[in-house]
């Protein structure tokens, strides 16, 4: 049977389908579950219907949650793509110590979020900042600046480090984009290229959760907050868990006509 093409895929995706399953389908599934039911912590609860969405439609602090969220995503995407592109061009072209830069621009990508993040926080300190000092040094400011203080400063903050983080990914994919695809066919294909990760960096922006998390919790005054910390506020920090669930399910028509459209425009493009 194994000699057959067909039998031998059947048995090679079955570690992946339950992989699938167990990490992706399943969770998913349980977090609709819990979402059209009244759950808390300790306590299974039963169906109420959509009760929990129109419960958080109508939570001020969730609708500040969902714009937050989706200017976050666009203005970082926004930079992270013109800067990777960017770094991208300038790596493609020969100069001495490019090996190095290149190891340089991954490091953002590949120290764990949390631990940058809190180098970040310790940066934007109030007492402690390196940028206060250096504004003074520049003779730019002469009093401390509350960055994660102040509700403007503290998203605007958090905007930074996310592009930060960000460009190293756009830079290596796209720099890999541009040194396997015949230069007589890049105009075409850096289209596809920069969609899919365009379409990746959107999922994973959308959905972020740490960098906020350690940098603010969501503060000052809610001002930060975006779908996955305040889904997290509500389920694990009130106990809420059906609310909770809904929060983070919110954001799924968003990201799925996201995804949709981008695979589509990729498809037609291919299609030309």
């Amino acid at each position: 049977m194994l000699e057959r093409e067909d039998a031998l895929a059947f048995w090679l995706l079955i570690p992946t389908l339950a992989l699938l399953t167990l990490f992706i389908a399943y969770p998913f599934v349980r977090g609709v579950w819990l979402s059209v039911t009244n759950a808390v912590v300790g306590e299974p609860g039963h169906f109420v219907g959509l009760k929990n969405f129109v419960k958080i439609f109508d939570d001020s602090i969730f609708r500040t949650a969902a714009l937050n969220t989706f200017v976050y995503t666009a203005i970082t995407t926004v930079f992270k793509l013109a800067l990777g592109l960017w770094l991208a061009l300038l790596l493609n072209r020969s100069f001495r110590g490019k090996a190095w830069v290149r190891a340089f621009i991954l490091l953002p990508f590949i120290i764990p979020t949390v631990l940058s993040t809190l180098a970040w926080k310790w940066m934007f300190d109030p007492t402690f900042s390196v940028f206060n000092w250096m504004f003074w040094k520049l003779s730019i400011i002469n009093s401390r600046i509350n960055w994660l203080g102040d509700p403007d400063l503290a998203m605007a903050s958090v905007m930074l480090v996310n592009v930060w983080r960000g460009v190293p990914f756009y830079a290596i994919s796209l720099l890999a984009g541009l040194q396997i695809i015949n230069p007589d066919l890049h105009e075409a294909a850096a289209i596809p290229v920069t969609m899919v990760v365009v379409l990746f960096s959107i999922i994973q922006t959308f959905a972020d959760f740490q960098l906020v998390y350690v940098l603010t919790g969501g503060g000052p005054a809610n001002a930060t907050h975006l779908f996955a910390t305040y889904a997290y506020q509500i389920g694990i920090g009130t106990g809420l868990l059906s609310e909770g669930a809904a929060i983070s399910l919110a954001m799924f028509p968003a990201l799925l006509l996201v995804v949709v459209f981008q695979l589509w425009y990729i498809r037609r493009v291919e299609n030309r």
